[in-house]
């Protein structure tokens, strides 16, 4: 299936998974932080976001301590960020709970970024795509690691009118930081 073609403005949903968590015993998932590649990597996603020149208009964040954590790395990499909203909402939801949020969002914002979670992002990422660039939806399908960034591009007057396979997928990146 191909991406529709839709009146509007060329919009950008930039879709960042948290980077790697920790699992210190006792801590309940919620509050898990990143682990040290974790810190190492969300900085890298915010320096890999500067250099495609995808810095959002507004961000969308989780409320979990590692989706918090990696939003406050990556973002502290920009000169200055863009609001960002923490929305309990995004902890554990699914593609269509994540959908119904970004549905949500005002027509001034072009490029969205939303930071959460497995197996949701992947979810939303797979069924919004009605095609992809190159091996883009193949590397998705794969797998959608930490750290990992999605973005897809359509055309609208609102994000209400945001549907299922009415975008493209135009890139995907992993970020890595380097071990010092």
């Amino acid at each position: 299936m191909i991406a529709r073609a839709g009146a509007g403005p060329l919009r950008r949903l930039v879709v960042l998974r948290h980077a790697k968590s920790a699992w210190p015993e006792g801590v309940p998932d919620h509050r898990r932080p990143l682990a040290p590649r974790g810190r190492r990597d969300a900085p890298a996603a915010g320096r890999a976001l500067v250099e495609a020149d995808f810095l959002p208009d507004l961000a969308l964040c989780s409320t979990a301590v590692r989706a918090r954590q990696t939003w406050d790395l990556a973002s502290a990499q920009w000169g200055t960020p863009p609001p960002v909203r923490h929305d309990e909402r995004l902890y554990g939801a699914d593609a269509a709970e994540l959908l119904d949020v970004v549905h949500e969002v005002p027509a001034e914002v072009e490029t969205l970024l939303l930071v959460g979670h497995n197996p949701g992002l992947e979810e939303l990422v797979l069924g919004l795509a009605g095609d992809g660039l190159d091996d883009t939806l193949e590397r998705v399908h794969v797998k959608f690691p930490t750290a990992a960034i999605a973005v897809l591009t359509w055309r609208g007057t609102g994000w209400e009118a945001l549907l299922p396979g009415a975008a493209l997928l135009t890139a995907v990146t992993v970020a890595r930081g380097k071990k010092e």
